[in-house]
């Protein structure tokens, strides 16, 4: 015992001194641990706790909280097919089940002989080559079942990782369409060295461009960059979200891999701006592989002084980059819950106000821009205002990166200045037959054929990227379900109409799928959008109904097909509403505007 114990603790210091045991870097240990030794042991948490001055039960609490770390052994080959809905419609599930036969296993179980589990998880980011998976972090494209096949026998024999064909983790860039972005040939630190020599106003110049964020919200990026620099305090941070967990995005992994100068750059000018010394890309875990890639481009802007100490000569110009990488979390991906993750914590959004530009890492002042935001105002500050809000529209300057996947045969990336039509995508990637559309992933809108005259903007349709397509042989009741299924996974846990609204809303659209719903099993989800609107903590709980709500309005007999009875439609039970929304929230006010409503 006492030597399996001093097994599970074998390496940790060097890990801990490679973070300067910081307790904020915890995420980050517990990530190398795993990768150490396969999984984080009592014993491994007991050693982190006494260096680092933590409680076991936060350790836990937080190792528990992030899907790709485990507390028991979980197979030497961790295997997760990915469940987004453009994967299973590739053919995920047999793949699933065939390496299942193959291997003698059952989903969601560790091997008897510990060599291999198999599961899930909700989307791998490879929406243009699916379908994939990863194996211990690892992504693997195209599978096919000779594929699979092959992996299979790997596993048996256990071959490492590292002598298993590179074929197999190629994952392609799928540059269908460039503009000014992906067709840029600025140098590294060409934009940086010119604000410098000409002593530019960057916030300035970004609020000319009328740069906004490219995360589907779209708030003036000057502007947010002006709030952090103005607001009290000495210390500020720059954060790049780089954890595009959205199914069907993948526009930042393709940024990641051939502009990683350009969002570098992009940061470095913000932290001149703002006067932030520390900047820090939260990559999202399921981008393993670009780990060290990026240290690579960091360490070459470090040797060209393009980072680091006096930045090209400019006394007290002082920033650097580190990179942290997630674990598994939807959740992350919004900015008060990525910058709980990056103080090494669950990541649970924060309640704002106050905003993380007053009250961000550390609670001191930080600017949180994506990946395709920290590129594009580099670019607008290099072309200047002028040019730049040429491209585009009136409120939407510039173009925007589209990730176009599903059922179309060139699915990729695509640029657009800001205003194209969803007809001229579809035109673009081959679609035919079209029958629906999902704009900016689960979260966002579907629409249908007789929408697709309407424009990417924010002045019509704001997204984040995504663009997942679905032709008329698709079922839009299980592509609602699917997305349904991966919100009751992806909520954090934290609010109560939250955790309990998106796992009955789960169950709802589950029993429909048995046969056994009813038209007022429907009238009931558009209630439970209600409550979870007026009291979820944050935006997953508010989006969760998004795509029934979307599809039903748009397919809705794709729903009442399924119904048991048509006919049967009871009364809808106030009372009994309110009393649910009470008992979700806690609150004696809560579900009130339904009253008021039915008035």
């Amino acid at each position: 015992m006492a030597a399996d114990s001093e097994m599970q603790t074998t390496g940790l210091d060097s890990i801990l001194d490679r973070y300067a045991r910081d307790p904020n870097a915890l995420l980050q240990v517990l990530r190398e641990v795993q990768e150490l030794h396969g999984y984080i042991s009592s014993a491994a948490i007991g050693h982190i706790g006494a260096k680092l001055g933590i409680p076991h039960a936060r350790i836990e609490g937080v190792a528990s909280f992030y899907s790709f770390l485990h507390l028991r052994p979980h197979g030497e080959y961790r295997v997760l097919f990915s469940d987004n809905i453009t994967d299973r419609m590739l053919g995920s599930q047999a793949l699933m089940e065939q390496m299942c036969q193959q291997l003698w296993l059952q989903p969601g179980k560790v091997s008897e002989d510990g060599l291999v589990s198999i599961n899930t998880t909700s989307c791998t980011g490879m929406c243009d080559q699916g379908p994939a998976m990863l194996v211990n972090g690892r992504a693997i494209t195209k599978l096919t079942h000779q594929r699979v096949q092959e992996i299979g026998h790997l596993i048996r024999n256990r071959t490492p990782l590292a002598d298993w064909p590179a074929d197999f983790f190629r994952v392609e860039d799928n540059i269908r369409r460039s503009g000014p972005l992906l067709d840029n040939s600025i140098a590294p630190g060409d934009v940086l060295r010119a604000v410098i020599e000409s002593g530019k106003d960057v916030v300035e110049a970004v609020k000319q461009s009328g740069l906004r964020g490219r995360g589907g919200a779209g708030f003036p990026t000057g502007q947010k960059w002006e709030a952090c620099r103005n607001a009290p305090g000495a210390a500020r941070h720059v954060v790049c979200n780089a954890d595009e967990g959205e199914p069907g995005t993948f526009k930042d992994r393709v940024l990641l891999t051939r502009q990683a100068d350009l969002v570098f750059e992009g940061m470095t000018l913000c932290a001149l701006a703002v006067g932030a010394r520390h900047g820090y890309l939260y990559l999202r875990g399921e981008y393993r592989y670009l780990l060290e890639p990026l240290q690579g481009v960091l360490q070459r802007r470090r040797d060209s002084n393009l980072l680091g100490k006096n930045i090209l000569g400019q006394t007290d110009f002082d920033f650097d980059i580190a990179i942290h990488l997630g674990a598994g979390a939807y959740i992350c991906g919004e900015e008060s819950a990525l910058i709980e993750s990056l103080e090494g914590k669950r990541g649970v959004p924060r309640s704002r106000p106050p905003f993380p530009v007053t009250h961000g890492y550390l609670q001191q002042p930080t600017a949180v821009d994506n990946v395709e935001t920290f590129c594009s105002a580099t670019l607008a500050i290099q072309m200047g205002a002028e040019k730049f809000r040429a491209i585009g529209t009136e409120r939407s300057s510039g173009s925007k990166l589209i990730s176009v996947s599903g059922d179309c045969p060139r699915p990729g990336i695509y640029e657009y200045p800001f205003g194209v039509s969803v007809r001229q995508v579809l035109q673009d990637c081959g679609a035919v037959n079209t029958r629906a559309v999902q704009i900016s992933g689960p979260s966002g809108m579907c629409i249908a054929e007789s929408e697709f005259g309407r424009k990417l903007g924010f002045e019509d349709l704001p997204t984040a990227g995504a663009f997942m397509v679905f032709d008329d042989s698709r079922d839009l009741f299980e592509v609602a379900r699917n997305f349904v299924h991966f919100f009751a996974h992806e909520s954090c846990g934290f609010c109560t109409p939250c955790r309990v609204g998106t796992s009955m809303l789960k169950q709802t659209m589950d029993k429909i799928a048995a046969g056994h719903g009813t038209r007022h099993d429907l009238n009931e989800i558009e209630h439970l959008d209600q409550v979870l609107q007026t009291s979820s903590h944050c935006g997953l709980g508010r989006s969760a109904c998004n795509p029934v709500l979307h599809t039903l309005k748009r397919f809705r007999p794709a729903y009442e097909n399924r119904l048991k009875s048509l006919d049967f439609e009871p009364a809808f039970d106030l009372d009994g509403a309110l009393a649910r929304a009470r008992q979700m929230t806690g609150r004696d006010d809560a579900g009130a505007h339904l009253k008021t409503e039915e008035t």
